[in-house]
């Protein structure tokens, strides 16, 4: 049987739970990547079977059910409307002062393009400025600070695909991880950059990856706690959450953790100030706050 890069395919060995597309075919071994989820793997050929559309419908019809879910607790949540709240004026006198919002700026290296592609469009969606840049997860040690200095961004995401292997050594051991060197360093050569966890906020990790390292390396939020697999939207949660929560106020951490697809089995984080702040005046250009603002514009 002829494989193909791109065939979307589930596995024998794993019950077809999850769905993956193939990367690369080499001999009788392919690396493929979840459709869905961050999570790089081998597999051998005899292992995979190639989707059909209805069985690819039902998994898909039930992954974006989740995200439908996460996607309406954030609308719903006091953070994301919160700008509006800060922006009430304190007395009469202050009501025709029109307000500005300035959201943190959203640096997100993902070793994924199209991953990226789908983060990028629910930044947007949730109203937040971000930079998506395609790095190759062996690159990103070496291209991060380039990207920060070119950026001056106030949140980072370094994030891509994951997988650890048994095979390999023992959980508490990096070299058993796909990728977890390669975010441990990228991280670490952020806070040279930028050594303050509350001047940049750092998400990092994918599916399984090694969380005790990223965090001790200067991560405020990273996966995966239990070395489960994270979904491919999970960083973007998080960060919407940092985003959208004032400068004068701490992230709730269950709250956060809560609002992303895998919870607290595939993310955890640090206490960690939020990144959200309100000016005044308002001039044209500036993002707004109000319906006051807007009319004036």
């Amino acid at each position: 049987m002829n494989w193909h890069r791109g065939e979307i395919v589930t596995r024998h060995s794993y019950g077809h739970d999850l769905l993956f597309r193939i990367q690369k075919v080499h001999n009788n071994q392919a690396i493929i990547y979840g459709e869905n989820f961050r999570l790089e793997a081998d597999a051998p050929l005899d292992d995979l079977k190639r989707v059909q559309n209805d069985e690819r419908h039902e998994i898909e019809r039930q992954v974006r059910q989740k995200e439908a879910t996460s996607y309406r607790m954030f609308r719903q949540d006091y953070y994301l409307r919160s700008f509006r709240d800060y922006a009430q004026p304190t007395s009469v006198k202050e009501e025709d002062v029109a307000q500005f919002q300035l959201c943190p700026k959203v640096l997100h290296i993902d070793g994924d393009a199209l991953f990226l592609k789908k983060c990028v469009m629910l930044y947007k969606r949730l109203g937040l400025q971000v930079h998506g840049i395609h790095v190759e997860e062996s690159e990103m040690p070496l291209k991060v600070r380039e990207l920060m200095e070119k950026v001056q961004p106030d949140i980072l995401v370094i994030t891509g695909h994951d997988s650890y292997s048994k095979q390999k050594g023992e959980e508490h051991d990096i070299r058993a991880y796909r990728n977890s060197k390669y975010f441990v360093e990228s991280v670490r050569e952020a806070r040279r950059v930028e050594p303050s966890l509350d001047q940049l906020v750092i998400f990092a990790g994918a599916c399984q990856s090694h969380f005790e390292s990223l965090i001790k390396a200067g991560a405020n939020f990273a996966s995966s706690p239990t070395r489960i697999n994270i979904h491919a939207l999970d960083p973007v949660y998080v960060i919407a959450k940092i985003g959208y929560t004032s400068f004068m106020e701490k992230v709730n951490l269950h709250d956060v953790i809560n609002k992303t697809i895998t919870r607290e089995k595939g993310i955890g984080g640090i206490e960690t100030r939020g990144l959200f702040r309100i000016g005044l005046p308002y001039m044209k250009g500036l993002p707004v706050t109000n319906e006051k603002s807007k009319e004036s514009d």
